[in-house]
């Protein structure tokens, strides 16, 4: 069953606060992955690992430079789901 836009932004909340400690509230769709929410490229694959895990995609790694902010991540999840 495919998660609504609105699941992953608050499933992928939730694992951007257990892989980094940040209130999930500060997780929003126009933040940057780097330069809002200071994650670094390991915490960035830990993240994706755990989101292809929770939504059932594949995120392929030549793919993950292009997520740069929550909006990127969530759209690319929700399209995922489609495939």
């Amino acid at each position: 069953m495919a998660h609504s836009e609105a699941e992953v932004l608050s499933g992928l909340a939730e694992i951007v606060n257990e892989e980094t400690g940040l209130a999930t509230e500060a997780v929003e769709p126009s933040k940057s992955f780097t330069d809002d929410l200071d994650i670094d490229s390991i915490s960035m694959m830990t993240i994706v690992v755990n989101a292809e895990k929770k939504f059932g995609v594949k995120i392929p790694d030549d793919d993950v430079k292009d997520l740069v902010t929550v909006q990127d991540a969530v759209d690319y999840i929700v399209k995922a789901q489609d495939a």
